[in-house]
């Protein structure tokens, strides 16, 4: 079995939570104000910003970390390969993560279509909360799983 998806070239109209390894070009509309967040899992502080960029067939959020923030400018047009999309607070966003690459773009886009924000729109996380997961399996809530009593 492999999980290996196949890339998705994607335009920010077409982007969907949960997607995986999206090529995607877009320009940098705005970058929002710098601030400083501490990593859950190692206690590091890391430098974020929220970018509004986007294509011709609308806008979409994107986090912009550490040493990337560094790297690109307002007004320029990127590629983005293996990115992913993902829910802040129930609003879509897109990724580059870990695994992305954002590259100059070959051309650039020249008009933005601002009347569509695909971060505005609000999205209910299908995914179950952690907490009801306890010693991976599902146990209800309750004890042995069966409503407190055991059957033997």
């Amino acid at each position: 079995m492999t999980y290996d998806n196949p890339p998705i070239e994607a335009t920010v109209a077409e982007l969907k939570p949960r997607m995986k390894n999206i090529t995607i070009t877009f320009k940098i509309i705005e970058i929002g104000a710098e601030r400083e967040v501490s990593s859950r899992r190692d206690y590091t502080t890391h430098r974020v910003a929220d970018a509004k960029v986007g294509d011709a067939t609308g806008t979409v959020q994107v986090p912009l970390w550490d040493d990337v923030l560094d790297e690109v400018q307002p007004g320029e047009t990127y590629t983005l390969t293996n990115g992913y999309t993902g829910l802040f607070r129930g609003n879509l966003r897109l990724n580059i993560g870990r695994y992305g690459q954002l590259v100059v773009a070959d051309e650039p886009i020249e008009e933005v279509n601002m009347d569509v924000d695909m971060s505005l729109e609000e999205h209910e996380d299908q995914r179950r909360s952690r907490r009801d997961y306890r010693g991976g399996g599902y146990r209800g809530g309750r004890s042995g799983g069966y409503g407190g009593r055991r059957r033997f």
